[in-house]
């Protein structure tokens, strides 16, 4: 189980997680072992609440296909079972950034003495530039 808050929870059975060849440099045990790992999550099969579903669905993030399918690929340890770790943080971490409530905007305008300092300033650059033309 892997818990996102205290009521909502990823089961294992949901996540899919394959050993695969680590790119890169290594030296010869590279080429040996299958210590990366590569983790898939179907949104759409999952159970977890719509509301998940639909924040991770709008979501704009390279690692979320078309299919609705997050994919990641963790190669930056040495053993599959620190890679795995590593790939299941980076999940709970996603899901959790997705559902996290965003403060909205609130537009706002400059105040008159901030728009007063504006004109000020650009017509006293306005009066140093025409100080530099030819003198008659």
């Amino acid at each position: 189980m892997l818990p996102l808050s205290n009521a909502v929870s990823l089961a294992d059975d949901e996540i899919e997680i394959h050993q695969i060849r680590a790119q890169g440099a290594g030296g010869q045990n590279v080429n040996k072992v299958a210590s990366a790992v590569h983790l898939r999550f179907d949104i759409q099969a999952s159970r977890l609440p719509p509301y998940y579903k639909e924040c991770l669905l709008a979501l704009r993030d390279s690692r979320i296909t078309k299919d609705g399918v997050i994919v990641i690929k963790a190669q930056n340890h040495r053993t599959f079972e620190a890679n795995r770790d590593d790939a299941l943080a980076r999940l709970q971490a996603l899901i959790r950034d997705a559902v996290k409530p965003r403060k909205a905007r609130r537009p706002t305008k400059p105040s008159r003495a901030a728009r007063k300092r504006r004109v000020d300033s650009k017509t006293q650059r306005g009066r140093t530039k025409a100080l530099r033309g030819k003198v008659m």
